[in-house]
């Protein structure tokens, strides 16, 4: 169930994926950036990568006057950033989690755990009176998961933040590793 973003009434959203060094304080000057310009961030994520001097951050973007190409040459003139790249919706493969508890009796838990199993979610905590379940795909599959969960009661809801790599070869890394 793959979801495209469509353009919000507010601006265009965009995904950008930045490799930086992997220090203290870049977050804040990267969040900043965008904060100062008036860049209305909807997802931010940060993570390892396959090597421990680097993070990798995605970052989506709405902009509803500034091109995308503009952002990203901003973003490039940051010391900690190593490289960065707005990712064409074509070529982007990307996943959230969705951590979600659900004050439910007992007795409607088979009905939970099969609608858990329609959207390949998972039970990973069981009570007599709720249940947590873990999910993970494209917003539009946790959007829709979302939905068919606040029937039974979401007393807690946590989503994580948008993840994305290119498709093929493509890659983010440092000069002298290309």
């Amino acid at each position: 169930m793959e979801r495209t973003e469509t353009p919000q009434p507010n601006g265009s959203t965009h995904t950008i994926s930045l490799l930086v060094e992997n220090k203290p304080g870049v977050l804040h000057r990267i969040a900043g950036l965008f904060s100062r310009r008036g860049y209305n961030i909807a997802s931010l994520t940060v993570g390892p990568t396959e090597r421990a001097e680097y993070s990798r951050m995605t970052i989506v973007v709405r902009l509803s006057s500034s091109p995308v190409d503009q952002v990203v040459r901003q973003v490039q003139k940051l010391v900690p950033v190593v490289e960065v790249r707005e990712l064409s919706p074509q070529d982007l493969i990307e996943r959230e989690l969705l951590l979600a508890k659900i004050r439910t009796p007992e007795r409607n838990h088979a009905e939970l755990r099969a609608l858990a199993e329609t959207y390949e979610a998972v039970i990973v905590d069981v009570s007599p009176d709720a249940l947590v379940v873990e999910a993970s795909g494209t917003a539009g599959k946790l959007d829709a998961l979302e939905e068919r969960l606040r029937p039974f009661g979401i007393q807690e809801l946590c989503r994580s933040g948008r993840i994305a790599l290119e498709r093929g070869f493509k890659t983010l890394a440092p000069p002298s590793l290309k």
